[in-house]
């Protein structure tokens, strides 16, 4: 566990996919792997292959063509799931094959009618299942987040025992605080006596917006695969963000940890989820979103331009995003205001931009946003006045 690499496994095609309105083709699918392989996730969950027939198309094309990531697909513990999975994932150069089943209370009486020890021959039966497979299996503990820890270390300690070797422990509706789900993972860490010979994976669901947080307290406490998404989709509110993760990580070096990710690919990989899944992100979105290195504040403006480092802590330009804009509203200042004078070719000193701004903010009251073309059309005005006086 003191191995400071965090694995990205990328479910954007599988939950991403399960957003009212995101369903993906096989040919769309395809590229959208192709970029996930080129931006450097480590493992693209690729789809459910038993769930319908062209998803176990997507899964198999998938399968044949990415040659450096692995790629995965999802069962439920049942063994037809699993014999359709493997045959999906026939002709991937590194196939996992991702099975598991509820093992929280509620689940295992509301959903299955079951008890926990009945439950735990499942969990174990069906790894069996996917190692005759394959040798790179992982098994979800679905509701982790809601499960009595004691049970839950009993399931993970022996699903390892029987070939798992990445154990899913998802908060799969949101509900666990940071400090929750960090101890959840620092106490399997602690007490399944064979947890080294396995990774530990968070799979952190939106629903309280403490996704990403999550996944930091996960991999904070030991976990070392983060799985999430592009842009956050997925089921309700959405899953853990990658480009949030991957830059939290890379920003906070003093966590020892690191990944693979090409960041400066992450806002063009955002706008083709986007496009192609038909889901547009918000503008507050961090990291990719369009106002993500936007400054409109007077007080914020005045210090970007002296130093950027005063309101951004990552350049635009690490993350594949369009360089830093200084908009104009009505909260802006006069140094914004003689900057985008400057940027328009129009030289004026302090006392000119003292009268300016007067104008600007005539126009700025009456606008939500002042364009270039208000201010060459008050430039304009102003240098004809003091050209007649």
């Amino acid at each position: 566990m003191a191995e400071g690499k965090v694995h990205i496994f990328d479910t954007t095609l599988r939950d991403g996919e399960q957003v009212p309105g995101c369903k993906l083709n096989t040919t769309e699918k395809l590229e959208l792997a192709l970029q996930l392989e080129d931006l450097g996730v480590d493992i693209i969950e690729a789809g459910f292959p038993v769930s319908s027939p062209g998803d176990f198309e997507s899964v198999s094309q998938i399968a044949k063509t990415i040659k450096n990531a692995t790629i995965c697909g999802l069962t439920r513990a049942v063994q037809k799931d699993i014999e359709v999975a493997a045959q999906a994932l026939k002709y991937a150069v590194r196939p996992r094959i991702h099975t598991g089943i509820g093992t929280s209370d509620l689940h295992i009486k509301a959903k299955f009618n079951s008890t926990r020890e009945e439950i735990l021959k499942r969990a174990i039966q069906c790894v069996k299942w996917a190692r005759n497979f394959t040798d790179d299996v992982e098994f979800y503990a679905e509701d982790a987040g809601r499960t009595d820890n004691d049970y839950l270390a009993r399931v993970v300690e022996a699903v390892i025992k029987a070939g798992a070797t990445v154990v899913n422990i998802p908060d799969t509706t949101g509900y666990c605080l940071p400090y929750q789900y960090g101890e959840k993972i620092s106490y399997l860490i602690n007490n399944v006596s064979n947890i080294e010979k396995a990774i530990i994976s968070c799979h952190c669901h939106n629903d309280l917006g403490l996704a990403t947080a999550n996944s930091i307290a996960g991999v904070i406490a030991g976990a070392r695969q983060i799985e999430c998404t592009v842009n956050g989709l997925g089921e309700r509110a959405g899953n853990t963000s990658l480009e949030e993760v991957a830059m939290i990580i890379k920003q906070h070096k003093d966590l020892g940890l690191y990944t693979t990710i090409k960041s400066e690919k992450l806002n063009p990989i955002s706008r083709l989820v986007s496009d192609t899944m038909r889901m547009p992100v918000q503008p507050n979105k961090a990291i990719v979103g369009s106002n993500a290195f936007s400054h409109s504040s007077g007080i914020h403006q005045d210090g970007f331009l002296k130093d950027a480092q005063t309101y951004e802590i990552m350049n635009p330009e690490e993350v594949g995003a369009d360089s830093s804009k200084i908009v104009l509203t009505a909260r802006s200042g006069r140094s914004a205001l003689a900057y985008r004078f400057q940027k328009l070719g129009f030289q004026f000193d302090r006392n000119d931009i003292d009268v300016l701004y007067n104008e600007f903010v005539k126009v700025a009251d009456s606008k939500k946003e002042v364009e270039d073309g208000d201010l060459t059309s008050i430039a304009k005005k102003y240098q004809s006045k003091v050209a007649i006086a």
